[in-house]
């Protein structure tokens, strides 16, 4: 505070009122000024620490790294594949599930003891170090616990130790190729170790499905020895039983009893055709003779006596014809010749009664056959009927012996594929070598250059840290009735400045939050409080810009004022329309207490969220125009006294998650934060803008740590006033 004399006064001196931090705000100049004071410490103490890296890192012994890598893939012909696979056209191929088993095979135990014989690793000191005697410092950091104590552990457990100490088996990305990465002191017998597994590896798959084919063999022929006698057993008692029960079997595998009823049924079928073509014969004839007709059918043809009675019959006609022409009726030669025909008549009339008795007894015949044949059949019938039962048992062995002559059959196939298969070696491994290991030109381990760099920068920020804390923990306070904080260099700076009388009485009499001193005299110098620092505040286009780069968290942006006429839809509207020139845009009116972006839509009065919340309007119907850019509008609508209500309705949030599929960003009018509760709006955008009419003011700090307590992930501030203008 000043003391004012008379206005004419002469210019008095009034001490200069220097720069002061807030109490918790470190003084960035008086840090860096204790850093340049302390430079030379921090440069020695990081030129020692480097040179002590570089030191440890040449005394390291270094390890060089060779890599062989395995390709995962089936390597069966399909011509030496077993008869059931053959008709698949590809093998299945290998999941990620499976490669990682593959891995685990590789860094197998078993695996792991062939490559350590096979390279004698159990004799290398470096795999052992109890081989060459063990370090002074491994001993004395074992007799403190800090080092393990090798001598517990077997040669075995120490040489596995250091094995998988040095090896790294891991997966390719997006393939099925497994890297086999092995580090050693010296660079050849790392490449040869590396090839060594990769080798064994193979030998181990190769080995493991020849074993199996061959104990398949091993099980199919004891399985067969078994099956043939089984086989044998059920052929023998099918034989047995049909003896026993007589139902021995005919031509096409039918029983003897059903293949007498067959031939019998047949035989009856003729029998009984039989007797009916003669007694039809017999009957023909008589009619015939009968009749007086002259008696011509196939039975008096075949006859030799009618042949011959025909024949004379036909002789005397001609004679009677060639009489006829000389000699008349009366005649005795013409007499005689007629007499003689009439003879032969009655003789074939004689004959055809002969033949028709001949027939009725042949028909008699075939009756009496029938009748036997009818006897037989129903004889076969109570046969056939009294062995069914049997013949079902019969069947029942039959199945049997079939079934267990067909596993055998099976088993005998499947052993000639696994005997073959073994005999041919017809069992590649499913991976091959696709790049073998070599030695390595320079160490992977240790990396000199970067080790003595970042122990040269850890020293760095080490002593830089010790001095900065020292610099903190030794500056003043101020008495705490002021609540500042000052540095003694600004104290130091303090020189007295001559201003104006009519400037003096321009200055404040009192300072906000400060507690007012008792009056001095005028030539007495005061240090005088400085103002609150202000917020950093954003213009629209670096903030358009901002959130343009932010990606996906800045598609989402909530738009809130410090208190009521800030210039809250101003800004909306002016960072929705930056926003626009490069995506499309939907600016969202959810100030339900004051609306007011409606005005500047093509359509005042369309409906808005409150209608789509009640459900009487859609999505097409609350989306409008601004009439001076390409942003789309989402109004209030017709909110009514239900604006307590659509704030609390969980539809906002699917809303607001709808047209962020649809725009590249949505700039989202809550209005003042006085008015709502701002912790609704955090799960809806990740991004706030705080709008303020005065940024310095201690409201606009408070606002702004509500907003990131509310869950708001940043929070940017910009002028209401400057906004109100652009917009």
């Amino acid at each position: 505070m000043f003391i004012r004399k008379k206005a004419k006064a002469a210019p008095v001196a009034v001490p200069a009122i220097p720069v002061m931090q807030p109490v918790g705000e470190p003084d960035l100049r008086g840090l860096g000024r204790a850093l340049w004071r302390k430079k030379s410490t921090i440069v020695v103490f990081t030129l020692v620490a480097a040179g002590l890296a570089f030191v440890v890192v040449n005394a390291i012994t270094p390890r060089y790294r060779s890599e062989s890598r395995l390709l995962l893939e089936a390597r069966e012909s399909v011509f030496m594949r077993a008869e059931a696979d053959k008709g698949a056209s590809e093998r299945a191929n290998l999941d990620p599930e499976a490669v990682t088993s593959q891995i685990q095979l590789v860094l197998s135990r078993d695996l792991a003891l062939a490559v350590i014989k096979k390279e004698k690793l159990d004799a290398n000191p470096e795999f052992d170090p109890t081989i060459g005697g063990m370090t002074p410092l491994r001993t004395i950091l074992g007799l403190f616990g800090l080092a393990r104590d090798v001598n517990a552990l077997s040669p075995e457990e120490r040489t596995l130790e250091a094995y998988y100490d040095r090896i790294n088996v891991y997966a390719i990305e997006k393939s099925r190729v497994i890297g086999i990465d092995f580090a050693s002191a010296n660079p050849e017998l790392a490449a040869r170790v590396s090839n060594s597994v990769a080798e064994a590896y193979l030998g181990l798959q190769q080995s493991a499905k020849t074993d199996q084919t061959r104990a398949a063999s091993t099980w199919l022929a004891t399985e067969i020895e078994k099956m043939r006698t089984k086989v044998a057993t059920a052929e023998a008692k099918v034989e047995e039983y049909r003896s026993q029960s007589n139902l021995f079997v005919g031509s096409n595998n039918s029983s003897l009893p059903n293949q007498q009823l067959t031939e019998i049924n047949s035989q009856i079928a003729a029998a009984r055709g039989q007797k009916a073509d003669l007694e039809a014969r017999a009957r023909q004839l008589r009619e015939l003779v009968r009749s007086g007709q002259p008696v011509d059918s196939s039975d008096i043809a075949n006859s030799e006596s009618m042949r011959r009675l025909t024949e004379q019959g036909n002789a005397l006609r001609s004679q009677l014809a060639e009489q006829s022409t000389t000699l008349m009726d009366q005649h005795p030669r013409i007499k005689e010749l007629r007499a003689q025909i009439a003879e032969i008549e009655r003789a074939k009339r004689t004959e055809g009664e002969r033949l028709a008795r001949q027939l009725d007894n042949d028909a008699k015949v075939a009756g009496d056959r029938l009748q036997t044949l009818t006897a037989s059949l129903d004889q076969v019938k109570k046969l056939a009927s009294q062995s069914n039962e049997q013949d079902v048992q019969l069947r029942a062995l039959e199945r049997d012996a079939k079934s267990q002559r067909d596993i055998l059959e099976s088993y005998l196939v499947k052993y000639s594929e696994a005997s073959a298969r073994d005999n041919v070696n017809a069992a590649p491994p499913e991976a091959r070598i696709i790049s073998r290991a070599t030695p390595a030109a320079k160490p992977a381990y240790p990396k000199k250059t970067p080790t003595v760099l970042i122990a040269a920068f850890a020293a760095f920020a080490l002593s830089a840290g010790f001095i900065v804390t020292g610099a903190l923990l030794a500056a003043p306070q101020a008495p705490a009735s002021y609540g500042y904080g000052y540095a003694p260099e600004t104290y130091a700076a303090a020189q007295p400045a001559f201003v104006s009388p009519t400037r003096a009485q321009a200055l404040p009499t009192t300072l906000p939050h400060m507690v007012s001193p008792p009056i001095v005299p005028v030539m007495q110098p005061v240090v005088a409080p400085p103002p609150l620092m202000s917020l950093p505040v954003s213009s629209i286009e670096q903030l358009a810009q901002s959130l343009r780069q932010s990606g996906e968290a800045g598609r989402r942006v909530a738009v809130i004022g410090n208190a009521r006429n800030a210039g809250t839809t101003y800004a909306a509207i002016a960072l929705a329309r930056a926003l626009a020139q490069q995506g499309n845009v939907v600016l969202v009116d959810l100030a339900f207490g004051a609306p007011n972006l409606s005005v500047v839509s093509t359509d005042p009065k369309a409906p808005g969220i409150a209608e789509l919340v009640r459900g009487t309007a859609s999505f097409g119907d609350i989306i409008t125009r601004d009439q001076f850019s390409a942003v789309h509008i989402v109004a209030t609508g017709n909110v009514g006294t239900d604006a307590a209500t659509l704030m609390l309705s969980p539809m906002i949030a699917t809303v607001i998650e709808a047209l962020a599929q649809s725009y590249n960003h949505v700039v989202i009018d809550v209005g003042s934060a006085a008015d709502v509760a701002v912790e609704r709006f955090a799960p809806l955008a990740r991004r706030a803008v705080l709008v303020a009419a005065n940024p310095a003011d201690p409201a606009t700090r408070f606002a702004q740590e509500r907003l990131l307590m509310a869950g708001f992930a940043d929070v940017t501030l910009v002028a209401g006033a400057a906004q109100s203008a652009a917009a």
